[in-house]
């Protein structure tokens, strides 16, 4: 059986093996101007949920991860001081990454599903390693025999596009130099903030390709697509493609 492409299948939460919840609130700085859950904060709330299931599961190098796709889908826009419950659990595997899914349910109705491919890194090298042999027992079960592959999906940025310079902030960057997987998600806020059509239920799906490190100076690319979407992509020097992503309307 061929491998599904990983972060990008939503499976439902399964009825066997390990399940993760914890619960939050929508706060201030989470929130849009007009009261909905960012985006950003939605990446943000599945990165704290998987590294604290992470711990919880004792896992070997809990916190040796890095995301190569999400996917989420809007089906209801939590807001502002709402009550969340998060469930997190494991939904495909590969050598040396798996999939883990997030559902977040609100208390007043907004509901929001995410799924991202995590890679396996070693602590010292930054190079994907094989899954340790304490995985299979904490997550495989819930996987239900699924495998997945690490290939990218979206296509490249067209050719001879300038595009605009986005700027950077120190508070993008995370503990490891790099900007932090949530705030890739900032342009695709921006898209949302100027499209007003764009509203849920909607998908956005973002890869990461070449981290943006300290001192980058990236331009912001985008253009239109059918159905009324909107592809992105981060390029740095000598066009390279830091990110792509993708918004658009949900069936």
């Amino acid at each position: 059986m061929s491998a599904s492409p990983g972060g990008t299948e939503l499976v439902p939460q399964p009825t066997e093996g390990r399940l993760f919840t914890r619960e939050r609130r929508v706060r201030l700085g989470d929130a849009s101007p007009a009261g909905r859950l960012r985006l950003d904060a939605v990446v943000r709330y599945a990165q704290d949920l998987a590294r604290d299931d992470s711990r919880d599961a004792d896992l070997e190098f809990a916190d040796a991860w890095v995301v190569r796709r999400t996917a989420v889908e809007v089906v209801r826009f939590p807001v502002y001081d709402e009550g969340l419950t998060l469930t997190t659990w494991c939904s495909g595997v590969g050598s040396r990454w798996a999939d883990r899914r997030t559902a977040i349910v609100g208390a007043h109705g907004g509901r929001i599903e995410v799924v991202s491919l995590w890679v396996a890194v070693d602590p010292g090298t930054g190079r994907p390693r094989v899954l340790g042999p304490d995985f299979a027992p904490r997550y495989g079960v819930s996987a239900l025999g699924r495998t997945v592959s690490a290939r990218l999906q979206l296509a490249p940025p067209p050719d001879g596009t300038e595009g605009d310079t986005w700027p950077l902030r120190f508070t993008d960057f995370d503990v490891l130099g790099h900007v932090n997987n949530a705030a890739y998600w900032e342009p695709v806020e921006e898209v949302l903030a100027e499209r007003r059509d764009l509203r849920a239920p909607l998908r956005a799906e973002l890869e990461h390709q070449q981290a943006v490190e300290l001192g980058a100076a990236p331009r912001l690319v985008r253009a239109d697509r059918d159905g009324g979407a909107v592809a992105l992509w981060l390029v740095g020097a000598g066009a390279v493609v830091h990110a792509s992503a993708v918004v658009r309307m949900a069936p």
